[in-house]
Parts: C-alpha cells; sequence; structure tokens
C-alpha cells in the first residue's frame, strides 16, 4: 500500500481491516538487503513441522494435521527512516510467519531468533511507535453502521514486550509463539498455545472422581469482552473458527534457484473475508524439523542406521549397502528391475498409434562393471525396429548402478529406488516428439526395483529389417535439491536392408524428481555436476519374439574426464564374481570381495542358504524361500502377516472369504479362532449354514384371521383381505386411522359441507395406506419440506415457493435393499461435524466430544482415527448409533439432555431435554424407529420416538443404578445393566417393558458395559468390579468368561469376532478377541481422559425385521416389539391424542 493507505494505521492500531501482525511496524526494504519471501509450502515435511510445533503448543487438543501452510519471512528489514544517509549501521529484524491450515481450523506459528529483534519502534506521524504483533477483526458492518471489531494483541505498548518475543514462548520452544485463529464453525477469540511458564494451577480442566459415579465438571465464566485483548494463555474456550483456504496457481518460470508463483489467498480472518493475490519469486527460507530417530528409525532401511541432526533425523545405509537409506542394496549385487509399459506411439506418418497396454519390461545390472541389459516384450514389427535408437528407455537403470569413479555416486546412492523420471525426445529434422514418463516404485517384495513406464507421441520410422547402431555418448546431470536434470544431442546411424546407412539424430531433455532428507550431510556432499559415460551400446528387435532389447556399459565420473583410470576396478575389467565387489588398491591392485550373501574368494561366489542355516529365522507357521543373497518369508496356508509384516497371523476366512458358507443373504459366517469358523442360516432360512433353505414363515396365527399371508425369501408379508383395513398384522372392519390420519382430521373442522381446513394453516398429507407423503407441503406459504415416518420435518429439507426437495420413501423395505443408506438431505455438513467416510466404525465418547476410530475387517485403522463431534463444556456419557438415518445419539449430564446429529453432516438437535436427572445408556431400535436410556437418578428405563416425542416410562421398580441398555429389534427384547453396589444385577423385558426378568446376579461387581451380537446370540458384559469380560446365551442362561484382568470398563461394543471397550484406567479403546480370549490391540486418544460410552456404527444395517418395521405396526403412536409380535402404547402424557393401546402379539 501507498504512504497514504499507511497513514491509516501506522501509529493507529488496531486497523480497520482484517490483520495478522507478526511484528507491525513501518519497515524498509530499500536498501536491497532487506528482504521479504512468500510461498505456499504444502509439502510433506513442512506441514509435519508445522503439525509438531502446533501440536506441542497444545497438548490437550485433537492432533492437528494441516493440509497447507503459507510461509512468510522478513530477513534483515530495517525501520523506515525518511532521510536516512544509509550508513549500513541500521539496526534490522528477521522473524517469520507460518499459516497452517485445514478444513476446519487455522493456526499462525510466529517464529523470533534471538539475535532476530535489534529494533523495538518504528516512526509514524513524527514520533517513535512501539510495534504492535497480533490480529485485529477490523471493521464489523452493523445494521446501520460498521464498528471497531476486537483486536487480540499479543504485545503491550512496553518495548520490553516487543524483545521479550525472541526469549519467551507459549509454545515450549524458545522464540516460538502460536495461536489458534479459526477453528469451525464460528470465531470467537484468538487462543494462545499452552505450554508457557505460568503456574500449573492455571490450566482448568474438568474434575471426575477416581470411583464409580460420574461428577459434574464446574466452568468459570467468561469476563465481559473489552476493546483489546491481550492474548495471554487461558483454557480453550469453544472458539469459532476461521478457516483459511489456499488456491495454488503456479507459474513456471526457467531459472536456477528461483521461480515465480502466485496465490489466491481466501483468509477468513476473525469472521472478515480478505481476497488478496500475491505473486513472488519463492527462495527456500524456513527449514523444518521431521522428528527424530526415536519415533521414525522404523522408516529407514533394515540395512541403515538412523541418526538424529539439530534440524530433524536422516537414514544412513550400513558399511556394504549403498542407497538413500530409506532404500539400502548389497554392494556387489547384481541388480534387477520390473515394471510394465503402457501408452501411445505413433509411427512415421502413421494416423493410428500401436498401443503398449501393460506390456513386461524386465532389466538387469551387473553393478560391478556397470553393465545393463533391458527388454521389453510384446513388441510389434509396426513399432519395435522404430524404437531401436531409443537405448534411453533403459538408460535411467544404468545411470541408478553404474560404475561409480572414485569420488562419484551413482543415482541409487544419491536418490534410492524411488523417483520420477520425465523425458522427452525431439528427432530431427523432422520434429517428431515423444515423452517418456517413469515412475520408480522402490524396491518389492522381491528385491526388485519396480517401474511404471509411459510412452506418448510419435517416433520416425526406422523401416523393418534395419538395424540401428549408436556410438559410445556422454551425458552430464546437474544435481539440485529433489531434482536431477540432463540434455544431450545424440547420433544413431540406421543400416537399411538395401545396404545403405543413415545417419540421424536426436535431442534428449530429461528430469529426475525426487525426496531427499535435507539434513546432515548428505546434500552437501553430493557434488553439483556428475557425467554419465556409455559405450558399449548394443540394440536389437527380435522380430520373431517381438522382444526389443538394449545393453550399455555405464560409468560416472567427473565432467571434466579426469585422469585416466587404470585401476581395474574403475574400469570393469577386473575378473570378479558377478555377485562381488571389487576393492581397489594401490595402482593397479584390488581385490574382489563378495557381497553380503554370498560366500566365495571374490572371483566365485557362492550363495549362502539362510534357511538352513537358521531354521527358525522365520517365525512360527511361515516357510522359509531362499534366493541369491537374501531369503524370503511367507506364512503357511490359513496364515497371513500381520500388522507388523513379519509375524504370521491367522486368516479369518469369514473375513477373507474363503470360507464355503451359503451366500450373505441366506447365511452368516462366524469366526471361531484359528482357523475354524461356524455357518449358521439368515433368520427366515433353515439348513446348516453352508445350504440354507427359506422358512414358510406363513404358520396359522402369523396374520391376522383376516388377513392373507404371503411367504418371502427369508421373510413374509400379511394382507387384509377385501372389506377389511389394517396392515395384516392387525385387521378390522372399521378401518383404524393411522397416525397421519388423526393428525389430520384433527386440523379440518366438521362444516356445514364436511370438513374444512382452517385458514393458513399447515395440514398434513396422507397417502393411500395412511402414512405420512414423504413430501409435506404448506398450502398457504407454497413451502414444501421432508418428514419422517413420525411426521417430524427433516432438518435442511425445507424449500422455498415453487421448488420440490427430493424426500427418500418411508418403506422399510427400501432401507433393507439400500443397506440402510438415505441419500444426503439435510444441511451442508458442519465443519464440527465431520463425515464419517464408507465402512463400518467405532463411535466412543471422550468428555466433551465424540470420536471415532474406523475398522478395517475387525483391526482398528487407528491413524485415521478423528474426533466427529465437538461439544466443548459437555459430559457425554451414551453413545448409539441409528443404521437408518446414519445418525448417532448420545446423553450428556452437564445439562442433562439426549440429542443427535448425522454422522454425514449437520446441526447437533436436542432431541429431550426436560425431566432428565443423569441419562447415562441409550439405545436405538433401528427398525422400530424408538430410542431407548436409563436415568440413574431418577431410577428409571424411558422409551420415545426417535425424534423425541411419545415418551414413556417402561421400567421405573427395583432399579438403584442402572446403566447400560442395549436393543434386540429382530427378537424384541430389551436388555440393561444395575451396578447397585448390594445386588448388582443384568436383567432383560421386551420392549414393551413386559416379561421382566434377572438373567445374571451372581458374582457381578460393577457390571458397566453391555453388547449383544446378533449373529452368535451372545450377550456379553464387561465388569468394573470383577474385572472380568463374560457372554452368556439369554435364551439358555449359559455362562462364559472372555478374558479376565481387565483394568476399569465403562462401554462396551462388539464387532465379528472382537469386542471393543473403553477403559478408564488406560484411557484408551481396547479390542479383545472373543474367541482367543486375548486382548488384540488397543487405541489411545491423544488427549488423555476418562472414555465413556462405545458403539459400532455399521455400514450397512444388520439383518432382520419385526412387526413395527412395516407402517409403524399398525400402531397409532409407540409401536413395541415384542418376540411373538408388538404392543401399541400411548405416550405418557397422551390427552385427547386419539391413541389406542394394544398387547402382545395378535
Amino acid at each position: 500500500p501507498g504512504q497514504e493507505y499507511e497513514s491509516t494505521y501506522l501509529g493507529k492500531m488496531p486497523p480497520g481491516f482484517g490483520m495478522i501482525a507478526a511484528l507491525q511496524g513501518d519497515l524498509d526494504t530499500r536498501d536491497g538487503e532487506g528482504r521479504v519471501y512468500f510461498r505456499q509450502d504444502s509439502s510433506r515435511d513442512a506441514l509435519r513441522r508445522s503439525a509438531e510445533i502446533i501440536n506441542r503448543a497444545f497438548p490437550e487438543d485433537d492432533e492437528f494435521n494441516p493440509t497447507h501452510a503459507v510461509v512468510i519471512t522478513w530477513v534483515d528489514v530495517t525501520a523506515h527512516e525518511p532521510h536516512s544517509r544509509g550508513d549500513g549501521n541500521r539496526k534490522r529484524n528477521t522473524f517469520q510467519l507460518v499459516i497452517a491450515s485445514m478444513e476446519t481450523a487455522s493456526y499462525a506459528i510466529v517464529l523470533y531468533p534471538r539475535d532476530g529483534i535489534q529494533f523495538t519502534s518504528t516512526p509514524a506521524n513524527g514520533q517513535s511507535v512501539v510495534m504492535h504483533g497480533g490480529f485485529s477483526k477490523g471493521l464489523v458492518k452493523g445494521f446501520l453502521f460498521s464498528s471497531q471489531g476486537p483486536y487480540y494483541r499479543t504485545t503491550t505498548e512496553d518495548e520490553a514486550s516487543i524483545r521479550a518475543l525472541a526469549e519467551e514462548t507459549n509454545s515450549g520452544q524458545r522464540g516460538v509463539w502460536v495461536y489458534e485463529i479459526g477453528t469451525s464453525p464460528y470465531f470467537t477469540n484468538v487462543v494462545a498455545g499452552e505450554v508457557t511458564d505460568l503456574p500449573a494451577e492455571a490450566t482448568r480442566r474438568p474434575a471426575y472422581t477416581d470411583g464409580q459415579q460420574v461428577e459434574y465438571p464446574h466452568f468459570e465464566s467468561e469476563g465481559a469482552q473489552i476493546e483489546v485483548h491481550p492474548v495471554q494463555y487461558q483454557p480453550h474456550q469453544p472458539g469459532n473458527p476461521e478457516v483459511v483456504v489456499v488456491d495454488d496457481t503456479d507459474i513456471n518460470v526457467d531459472g536456477e534457484s528461483t521461480a515465480v508463483h502466485c496465490w489466491k489467498i481466501i483468509t477468513i480472518l476473525l469472521a472478515v473475508p480478505v481476497t488478496f493475490l500475491l505473486c513472488f519469486h519463492v527462495f527456500s527460507v524456513f527449514s523444518y524439523n521431521l522428528g527424530t530417530c526415536a519415533n521414525n528409525a522404523n522408516k529407514c532401511s533394515q540395512f541403515a542406521d538412523c541418526k538424529d541432526y539439530s534440524s530433524g533425523y536422516c537414514c544412513h545405509c550400513r558399511p556394504g549397502f549403498y542407497g538413500n537409506g530409506i532404500q539400502c542394496v548389497a554392494e556387489g549385487n547384481p541388480q534387477r528391475m520390473n515394471g510394465k509399459v503402457y501408452g501411445k506411439v505413433y509411427v512415421g506418418n502413421s494416423p493410428s498409434p500401436v498401443e503398449f497396454t501393460s506390456n513386461d519390461l524386465h532389466s538387469y545390472v551387473v553393478v560391478n562393471d556397470g553393465r545393463s541389459y533391458v527388454a521389453i516384450s510384446e513388441v510389434p514389427y509396426t513399432l519395435g525396429p522404430s524404437l531401436q535408437p531409443l537405448s534411453a528407455l533403459g538408460g535411467v537403470i544404468g545411470w541408478a548402478f553404474a560404475l561409480e569413479q572414485p569420488g562419484f555416486k551413482n543415482g541409487f546412492s544419491i536418490i534410492g529406488g524411488e523417483f520420477t523420471r520425465q523425458a522427452e525426445v525431439t528427432f530431427l529434422p523432422g520434429n517428431e516428439k515423444l515423452t517418456i514418463r517413469q515412475e520408480f516404485k522402490g524396491i518389492d517384495e522381491h528385491d526388485h526395483l519396480a517401474v511404471s513406464t509411459t510412452l506418448e507421441g510419435r517416433v520416425p520410422e526406422v523401416p523393418r529389417g534395419s538395424t540401428v547402431q549408436i556410438e559410445r555418448y556422454s551425458e552430464i546431470y546437474q544435481y539440485s535439491n529433489n531434482l536431477i536434470t540432463s540434455s544431450s544431442t545424440r547420433d544413431y546411424v540406421v543400416s537399411l536392408p538395401d545396404g545403405s546407412t543413415e545417419t540421424r539424430m536426436y535431442q534428449w531433455r530429461q528430469t529426475i524428481t525426487f525426496q531427499s532428507c535435507q539434513h546432515g550431510d548428505s546434500l552437501r556432499d553430493m557434488k553439483p555436476t556428475q557425467m554419465l559415460s556409455v559405450d558399449q551400446v548394443f540394440v536389437m528387435y527380435d522380430a520373431n519374439n517381438e522382444l526389443i532389447r538394449f545393453a550399455m556399459s555405464n560409468k560416472i565420473g567427473d565432467v571434466n574426464g579426469g585422469q585416466p583410470q587404470e585401476n581395474p576396478c574403475f574400469t570393469g575389467r577386473h575378473g570378479c564374481d558377478t555377485n562381488a565387489v571389487c576393492r581397489p588398491g594401490e595402482g593397479t591392485q584390488f581385490n574382489c570381495e563378495c557381497a553380503a550373501g554370498f560366500n566365495g574368494d571374490g572371483r566365485t561366489c557362492y550363495d549362502i542358504d539362510e534357511c538352513a542355516e537358521n531354521p527358525q529365522i522365520c517365525g512360527f507357521h511361515a516357510i522359509c524361500n531362499n534366493q541369491p543373497g537374501t531369503f524370503r518369508c511367507e506364512c503357511e496356508d490359513g496364515y497371513q502377516f500381520g500388522n507388523d509384516g513379519h509375524t504370521c497371523t491367522v486368516v479369518d476366512a469369514c473375513e477373507e472369504g474363503t470360507h464355503d458358507c451359503d451366500i450373505p443373504e441366506r447365511a452368516q459366517c462366524s469366526y471361531t479362532g484359528g482357523s475354524s469358523f461356524i455357518c449358521s442360516c439368515l433368520p427366515g432360512f433353515f439348513g446348516d449354514g453352508r445350504v440354507c433353505k427359506d422358512i414358510d414363515e406363513c404358520q396359522p396365527g402369523r396374520c391376522h384371521q383376516d388377513a392373507v399371508c404371503y411367504n418371502t425369501q427369508g421373510s413374509f408379508t400379511c394382507q387384509c383381505r377385501s372389506g377389511y383395513y389394517g396392515d395384516g398384522f392387525y385387521c378390522s372392519a372399521e378401518r383404524t386411522k393411522t397416525q397421519c390420519e388423526t393428525h389430520r382430521d384433527s386440523l379440518l373442522g366438521a362444516g356445514p359441507r364436511g370438513p374444512r381446513p382452517p385458514i393458513g394453516q399447515y395440514v398434513p398429507t396422507c397417502d393411500e395406506n395412511g402414512a405420512y407423503e414423504p413430501m409435506q407441503c404448506h398450502s398457504s406459504t407454497g413451502h414444501c419440506w421432508c418428514v419422517d415416518r413420525n411426521g417430524q420435518e427433516i432438518p435442511g429439507t425445507r424449500s422455498g415457493p415453487g421448488s420440490r426437495p427430493m424426500c427418500e420413501s418411508h418403506s422399510p423395505l427400501l432401507c433393507i435393499n439400500h443397506g440402510g443408506v438415505p441419500p444426503p438431505v439435510g444441511p451442508t455438513p458442519r465443519p464440527d461435524v465431520h463425515p464419517l467416510p464408507p465402512g463400518t466404525h467405532l463411535l466412543f465418547a471422550q468428555s466433551g466430544r465424540i470420536e471415532h476410530v474406523p475398522l478395517e475387517g475387525h483391526d482398528m485403522k487407528k491413524e485415521d482415527a478423528k474426533a466427529v463431534l465437538h461439544l466443548p463444556e459437555k459430559v457425554i456419557i451414551g453413545v448409539a448409533y441409528d443404521c437408518v438415518e446414519k445418525m448417532v445419539y448420545w446423553t450428556e449430564i452437564t445439562s442433562p439432555s439426549i440429542s443427535k446429529a448425522s454422522i454425514q453432516g449437520g446441526e447437533p438437535t436436542e432431541v429431550i431435554r426436560s425431566d432428565l436427572d443423569s441419562p447415562e445408556g441409550i439405545a436405538v431400535d433401528h427398525l422400530g424407529r424408538t430410542l431407548f436410556w436409563t436415568d440413574s437418578v431418577k431410577d428409571r428405563i424411558e422409551v420415545a420416538s426417535l425424534d423425541g416425542s411419545q415418551r414413556r416410562v417402561i421400567i421405573d421398580s427395583d432399579l438403584v443404578n442402572p446403566r447400560a441398555i442395549i436393543t434386540d429389534p429382530p427378537n424384541g427384547n430389551l436388555y440393561w445393566t444395575d451396578w447397585n453396589r448390594d445386588a448388582p444385577k443384568i436383567e432383560t423385558s421386551y420392549m414393551d417393558g413386559s416379561n421382566r426378568r434377572v438373567l445374571v446376579k451372581d458374582d457381578l461387581g460393577l457390571p458397566n458395559g453391555l453388547t449383544y451380537d446378533p449373529q452368535s446370540s451372545m450377550l456379553c458384559w464387561a465388569d468394573a468390579g470383577t474385572h472380568k469380560m463374560e457372554c452368556t446365551h439369554p435364551a439358555r442362561g449359559d455362562r462364559r468368561q472372555v478374558m479376565e484382568g481387565i483394568q476399569y470398563p465403562f462401554g462396551i461394543t462388539s464387532f465379528g469376532k472382537n469386542i471393543y471397550y473403553t477403559d478408564w484406567r488406560r484411557d484408551a479403546v481396547v479390542a479383545v478377541d472373543r474367541y482367543a480370549g486375548k486382548e488384540s490391540d488397543q487405541f489411545q486418544p491423544q488427549k488423555r481422559t476418562k472414555l465413556y460410552g462405545i458403539t459400532t456404527a455399521y455400514a450397512q444395517c444388520p439383518s432382520g425385521q419385526n412387526y413395527c418395521a412395516v407402517n409403524n405396526g399398525g400402531c397409532t403412536h409407540l409401536c413395541l416389539a415384542t418376540p411373538a409380535g408388538r404392543s401399541c402404547k400411548c405416550p405418557n402424557n397422551a390427552v385427547g391424542v386419539g391413541c389406542v393401546e394394544r398387547d402382545g402379539g395378535y
């Protein structure tokens, strides 16, 4: 900005616009020494370094993993002095700002080096003004006028506060300051990093007892907001964060050390959107620490050592091996490369290309003399002869393993086996162009270098029967940070079938990109230029076998040629075995030394059979296969490698699909440990599980006496006979009004001409069966919206006049056929409600949030765990999941309530708020669309519709401390625990509360968690008093122990072979293999506090039906399933609502 614009804020802070002030003042870069650098940096190194600093500054928060970073660096800037003589003795400041962001949050990292702050004030309006650090919201528009928004200042008017920036910290690292400047979905504050010198009691945390009872945390109220906010550490409040979105547009400009980049920055800073375009020369200024060897050593090769440096760590190959440390190979060993070739190549003037569709490419290199061989298969005669000039197709493998001259290194020694090579060939004089792109993917399990090659373009024709001769050539490689380039012009001679020859040429340009370690001396030792010398080039196209072959000798050395090397180790004429290293001595002296994995005198080397020498080298249930120079472990049949890649574990035939059970539509496979499994027919089918046949459910009494039963695969339907009304389970000569019809008719007045709708009032519309139409409209306003089966509006679906929302049918058959996955209606996702990816997940509660861990098979994908929902200052106890609408329900006790939110994104919505004291356990009947919960203060169990309406108490006697509760919808059963210390018990009843009975009462302590597995019909619980996990079959009454010695379980859920529970002592989610009876894994969230309820969010709803799943079971209000039918119940507050109660079956 110009001086006139600067005058609006210099010395007049805060400004009238949004500002992040790393160190604001009137700064000058005109003397040629001061610089301001700017770049977007989304590299892995930069993002990991940013995450490390931020997570260290906020140790109690969720782990932050940014996706973008913008880096601005002020280097040697001075204070602006209008009449400066430029005497060179001016004081200079150096500091840096990094804005790191992801979808839901943004942070500012400000770095002040200890000698980087040399002046603390700058001139403004004729006086010296102390510099500012802070965050300004700028002007905020009101209804009639704008006012100055908040200004969060990180410094004061005291110059000592500026000097302190380089000496103090809020991140645990001197001179590094971190601020949360935006957290979705709103913005209310700027939050400073928490790792400071403040006393420990400054940190406020929720308090809980060590006992069984949940305590309510006490929160302090916030003071009134003032105009200028000093940003100091205070406990994190639910800020409504801003999000920084960076759109990257690169303008590539050739240059030696800089490039021009432009960014369009759209930043919502303190709730004010700011858009600006910046173009700068980009320099590498800010280096990032990648961590230490303590937690990264496993990223190094097994033949490498990890070494820490001040700025990070690097991997270095051990003596006898070479590579980049991530990948190391034995010196002297021949190397092999395998891959595929894809693409389209035109020949001459042909209008049709020759296509490569996964053609095989194989290469072999004798490393101790630099000789390389390459072959590509299935090359048709229309193209093969014309590819002969392109020996460089395999030239990169020659460069990677070239014979090294003294002081020089081949490609693999520098960059390893993971890189991308892009080459452009221009043939002269016809200007045909061919692009070669090769992705080198590292060393595979066979110790071969893997590569994928793509060819696109046109080559001049070489007539069939011609041969090509390529003279020796050299090529200069230029090395820089993560980039290698080379270019050359090559001649070749074509010998035509008539005996004549033609000399042709092409120009060659290539770039090789890679990732290298930025620490230590590895890059400093890399020479900026090296020369690849290639001779003894041989090319041949074998038309009979459709093979093209290349062979050449490769040496890497000095661009100036250097002194001629006479030592055979450098000329390749040494006679060592192909599996040996040539060790040079004085003059022409040398020794041959067998490579690792071989024995011999170096002239002749023999493979060591590691499998014979150490039969147990691969461990249990594994087979050792010897290979040249090494060995390979494979698991026996029925086993596979576990997560560590070394231990062989049993294959779950159910999970892998290798079982012989009937198809999933008819049978269920249940893994029982080892290599065993059980096949069982699904409800509605009979058989041995391997062959299942449909059961004809149309037995007498299944439907109403005035209904007809129709058998279907795995189920049945009932339909009232002509002249009768109902759902088939209940039929009447007089049609009973449905909930929708009762609702509609209660609003229609009876006038002299019949029912007439009241003016300006919404009246629902019902379908031919009396159910609510999925789309409802207001006849007066023209608004339309979607409703659920109870007529409740689905949030976010309301449309204006003239438009119609897309509403999903309420038919339960649609939910079954589509796995219970509704279309994404509703509001767009809130950033604090993170939509879950597809698949099955674990959802668990931890104080003020609900987190998820995805499941891959039965294994927890811990690296993908994250918070789904943030509810600061709340204590969430129970969680339940509705697989039909993909909705999570939870109980919380700070302001007792039951709420819900869609895991596909949407506003958290309170379902029940009144008449609750301590709601804890919660469960959903996804078929009957009802919600059950326990209240440990009111000592009762209640049920309600999923929208919170139609509440009814079903159990209110003989309860002391009811906690866990679960449903078995297909069988109409309810189960719950009571941790009454004097008489703990586990009980069951039908879903209407009838047929209540005690299942387990002996040898119980504190039965906190309860889960039911519909596949095995097993009811399992975790007891914090006996420290055991046990199961029982409710119908048989048998009881068995799964595991003992668990510490303090709270919530529990099951999926397949595993039971997962939350543990208060371990602050972890623990997985237990219930068939093996042992712990298999655990997950500890970054925030170490008590974990409460846990549930399984199924990818698809479990199979099964109950009588309430169709048309609400014919009930006017609550439909509660029983094993033989259903009960129609009225809510407790049913007064004048036309409710009809019916008990039991039909």
